[in-house]
């Protein structure tokens, strides 16, 4: 794909996901316009104080519950990257028709969107909490999942094609527990829901890669799953904080102790693919069947779980990861 000549834009551009994406679109792809796409003017106003201000960028004040605002904003954009969402498990929990009214009817709004504008390609970031959810935030996720890969039937004869993409946790990102870590280490105590814990882990800017990566190979219909390694929770802390108390406060409601990228229910539609999984619709008429042609069918009853992934961080490892964080936490300028 020729990105050059492209119009981007990714709504909840000021976010973590968001401001990276900007960040390697503009180093190394060039496209010909860049849209954020967010309702917050003060967020917009810091990205921009902090050299966020390119010719090609462009910003756009609208929330994704106001579908007027976003076919205006749509208008001759070739791809939307979805990003815009209320993640905060705890907050959605306690105003769940806000998390529905965004993430559930924001994505219908943005579906509809791309649908009249005749936008190319859209894909939205979904995440390891929209499978077997157990919290609202996932439950919505997994709504917006199922929007995203259904409405390619809407496209009927258009070129607009949907996708997914799915990861788990990431580092360093608003809300992540590595910041919450960092704080609570200059108290000597670092508090955990359980010693049992894992989650999958990626970087930021793998994250953003790999959703450039499959904007540029969807078809429309799929959820691509990155294959990412696990960590444990305590391993985490020892690793930002190796001479605090480990302290157990007990699992929080809505939270698992392990979570899942690929049910073993997916397993049977999802084909592995080198570094990723691709999960394929079922049985659609609008589905062109090329991802068989290069992938490999998964094993009866293969499951994608934190726990027993076969790739795992060690706490050096893990300590090279954050070491940048830590950096910029004590700088001030963690996104």
């Amino acid at each position: 794909m020729d990105w050059k000549d492209k119009v981007i834009l990714i709504t909840g551009g000021t976010g973590s996901f968001g401001k990276k994406f900007i960040e390697i679109m503009l180093q190394d792809y060039h496209p010909a316009k860049l849209i954020v796409y967010s309702r917050d003017e003060l967020k917009q106003h810091e990205m921009r104080a902090a050299g966020f201000d390119h010719p090609s960028l462009r910003y756009f004040i609208g929330d994704v519950r106001d579908v007027q605002r976003l076919n205006r904003a749509f208008n001759a954009v070739d791809i939307v990257v979805h990003a815009a969402a209320l993640k905060q498990v705890p907050a959605c929990e306690y105003n769940p028709m806000e998390a529905i009214k965004t993430n559930v009817l924001g994505s219908s709004n943005v579906i509809d969107a791309a649908l009249d504008a005749g936008v190319g390609r859209v894909i939205a970031l979904s995440t390891d909490k929209a499978v077997n959810p157990v919290n609202l935030y996932g439950a919505t996720k997994l709504c917006a999942e199922k929007l995203f890969v259904q409405s390619n039937y809407y496209a009927g004869g258009r070129s607009t094609r949907f996708s997914c993409v799915r990861y788990g946790n990431v580092v360093g990102s608003r809300g992540s527990v590595v910041p919450a870590f960092i704080k609570q280490r200059q108290n000597g105590k670092v508090m955990i829901t359980d010693e049992r814990m894992t989650r999958f882990w990626i970087s930021l800017e793998q994250g953003v890669r790999f959703v450039i990566r499959c904007i540029e190979q969807m078809h429309g219909g799929e959820v691509f799953v990155p294959k990412i390694p696990s960590m444990n929770l305590v391993d985490l802390a020892r690793a930002i904080a190796p001479q605090a108390q480990v302290e157990v406060m007990g699992i929080r409601p809505g939270e698992k102790l392990h979570e899942v990228l690929i049910s073993d229910d997916e397993s049977r539609t999802t084909l592995e693919m080198g570094d990723m999984f691709v999960v394929q619709p079922a049985e659609s008429p609008w589905f062109v069947k090329e991802w068989e042609k290069v992938g490999k069918p998964l094993p009866d009853g293969f499951r994608y779980a934190s726990n027993t992934n076969e790739q795992w961080l060690s706490v050096e490892q893990i300590q090279q990861i954050i070491a940048p964080i830590e950096s910029a936490f004590e700088q001030g300028t963690l996104a």
